[in-house]
């Protein structure tokens, strides 16, 4: 098996209350390549999947403060990241319970690694990416279509207008379509991590696309995530 070549970039989170597990998992995942980050607490995990961007999540059910069923259930409302749940529970209900609240999969342990691994791969796989590379380098959000290579943006194929400004913010927002973007992650990646001023920009800029794209073809796209971000969903 080639190691690691095709992983580089797609990191992991490992969500498990048992240091050792968590800190096997993690040796054995960046030996193939990927990389990783370990929580041991629910509601800590919880938090940073808000603020972080992941490509797949390994979550434990039993977690203190916060579970793991409560905490893919709370994600799930947010972001469509792909949650693998690992859990030493072998009742046929709580896997039925993970799958309905949109676990990507279930493995019970005992486990072996070339298991885990394997359905990490398939998960991945199947994963639609956020980032438009199946449409050909467009970045489709429903009737919303943006072409990176020309700057070009398009709703119900009529040009849209946008500032330099806009037109990235907008292109962040797809590139990470159905995943909640908080208003810091916006504010670094959009302005720059130096940028010294109002933190209200991003909803002011937020209101100009709302008027240049939801409101102006009475469409709705971007959504407004209460105390956390925005979003964009098809």
């Amino acid at each position: 098996m080639k190691k690691g070549r095709d992983n580089m970039n797609e990191k992991v989170f490992i969500v498990e209350d048992e240091r050792r597990i968590a800190r096997f998992l993690q040796m054995e995942l960046e030996h193939e390549g990927f990389s990783t980050a370990i929580e041991t607490n629910g509601r800590r995990a919880y938090e940073r999947i808000l603020e972080e961007k992941f490509d797949l999540i390994l979550l434990d059910i039993m977690l203190p403060d916060m579970d793991g069923l409560e905490v893919c259930r709370s994600v799930r409302k947010l972001s469509d990241v792909p949650i693998i749940m690992l859990t030493a529970k072998d009742d046929v209900e709580d896997k039925v319970e993970g799958l309905d609240i949109g676990a990507n999969d279930y493995l019970t342990k005992p486990f072996a690694i070339e298991e885990l691994l394997a359905r990490i791969r398939a998960t991945l796989r199947d994963h639609q990416p956020a980032d438009g590379k199946e449409n050909g380098g467009m970045l489709v959000a429903g009737d919303l279509v943006m072409y990176p290579d020309r700057y070009e943006v398009r709703v119900d194929d009529q040009s849209v207008e946008l500032t330099k400004k806009e037109y990235f913010l907008l292109e962040y927002l797809l590139r990470n379509k159905r995943t909640v973007l908080t208003r810091d992650q916006i504010l670094q990646k959009v302005w720059g991590y130096d940028y010294i001023g109002d933190t209200n920009v991003v909803d002011v800029y937020i209101r100009y696309l709302r008027a240049k794209i939801d409101e102006r073809f009475g469409k709705k796209f971007i959504y407004t995530m209460r105390g956390i971000g925005y979003v964009i969903r098809d």
